[in-house]
């Protein structure tokens, strides 16, 4: 396979995990960096990581779904951002 076909290949994935965390942060909201906190108080960094625990914990069981893949790659990102937002003092 040509490294121009990867590339391509590499590009629409980003693409379409960029347009479901664009759609799923005007569904819900800024909800993974700026948390309502109604139960936890935990961080917005902390909070990403718990999502990721118990989405890797279903995968470690056999459980993997359908969008885990992108779910995964999107909690990353956002925790990517989260600590981005951290540092510049953006986020509590």
């Amino acid at each position: 396979m040509s490294d121009m076909i990867v590339r391509d290949q590499i590009g629409t994935v980003l693409d379409g995990v960029r347009d479901i965390l664009y759609e799923k942060n005007s569904r819900y909201g800024n909800s993974a960096l700026q948390p309502l906190r109604v139960f936890s108080k935990a961080g917005a960094e902390e909070q990403i990581l718990v999502r990721l625990d118990d989405k890797l914990s279903r995968v470690a069981h056999g459980e993997l779904r359908r969008n885990d893949v992108v779910d995964l790659i999107g909690y990353l990102v956002l925790l990517m951002v989260a600590r981005k937002w951290d540092t510049a003092g953006l986020i509590d």
